[in-house]
């Protein structure tokens, strides 16, 4: 496994690609609101994105159709934004790619539509939480299994589950690069595998669900929910591991 090593010029061209996912994210945040569509919020994000100067790095990837994946109530991750229009109790995450100059930004969020049950806010806590902790605890020489140990302790300590088969993954002149990072612990040894280094840059992305973590996706081929059809979460940032520790490249 060939887990790249970026230079600091690098870094500051993935900061520059992340930032704008960042500025798509709290544009999207600021206008989910009853009665907006999910293809009006997908519309948004899409000319924000290219007014920076960047593509939508989702649309077309793999052949998915649209720059943001809007992922609605049950769906988890990758859902294909409809002419669905948000009502009040709804949660919903946005999931955003960027390309600029040859690099790329990946990030994620999940926000409640109005006012929303207080199960619904603690599995969408459950999602950000575990993220920023995990970012906390990275450090250069821990293994990136000990990172999905780390977040799969965290998410079982809300009470819930990490979705199974889909990860966090690296970033940088491509989408998805090496390493894959569960949130789980892949396996019994939290101490092998390759470790984190310095220059790594790399998404962790929660993916929550409240009891079956097995994944069903959906005949649209794209949309991913729990096998249990409940509500799932999801939050993500691209990271850059800058002396010692992990820097996040995906704010605003």
């Amino acid at each position: 496994m060939a887990i790249a090593l970026r230079k600091p010029q690098e870094i500051e061209k993935l900061r520059a690609a992340n930032k704008i996912v960042g500025g798509a994210l709290e544009l999207l945040q600021a206008n989910t609101k009853v009665g907006v569509s999910l293809k009006e919020l997908d519309a948004m994000a899409e000319e924000y994105i290219r007014s920076c100067g960047a593509k939508p790095s989702f649309k077309g990837l793999y052949g998915f159709p649209s720059a943001v994946c809007t992922s609605l109530n049950q769906v988890i991750i990758h859902g294909i934004p409809t002419d669905y229009k948000l009502q009040e109790g709804d949660i919903i995450g946005y999931d955003i790619g960027t390309e600029l100059d040859g690099y790329f930004g990946d990030a994620a969020v999940t926000v409640g539509v109005g006012k929303i049950t207080q199960e619904d806010e603690a599995l969408i806590a459950c999602a950000k939480e575990t993220l920023y902790h995990a970012i906390q605890e990275i450090k250069e020489g821990m293994r990136f299994k000990e990172l999905s140990l780390i977040l799969e302790e965290s998410i079982q300590s809300h009470g819930f589950v990490p979705l199974h088969n889909f990860c966090g993954h690296g970033i940088g002149k491509k989408p998805h690069e090496e390493p894959e990072i569960p949130n789980y612990l892949d396996g019994k040894n939290a101490k092998a595998g390759p470790k984190i280094k310095n220059g790594m840059v790399f998404c962790l992305e929660p993916m929550i669900c409240q009891k079956d973590p097995t994944p069903v996706i959906l005949d649209n081929k794209w949309d991913v929910v729990s096998a249990d059809r409940l509500r799932g979460s999801h939050y993500e940032h691209t990271v850059a591991v800058v002396d010692g520790k992990a820097e996040i490249l995906s704010l605003a």
